[in-house]
């Protein structure tokens, strides 16, 4: 009487799941990138928006690297 369940994942964990974390992810790396060149800030250069990428990125990955 036991069904034993499939390994298989679900066809959301499957399809939509990453399709819908590379488009956040994609979208708040974009946001965030351009966002930090809005305001030209003497004195920062090429640093800002370097920072702000690499922050991104970087926040991105933790919060949906594990899809």
């Amino acid at each position: 009487d036991i069904k034993s369940k499939s390994s298989e994942p679900h066809w959301y964990e499957r399809y939509v799941q990453p399709c819908v974390a590379e488009v956040l992810g994609s979208a708040l790396f974009i946001f965030i990138g351009c966002l930090s060149v809005v305001e030209d800030v003497e004195g920062t250069g090429r640093l800002q928006p370097a920072l702000a990428h690499g922050l991104a990125l970087g926040i991105s990955i933790a919060i949906l690297g594990n899809i």
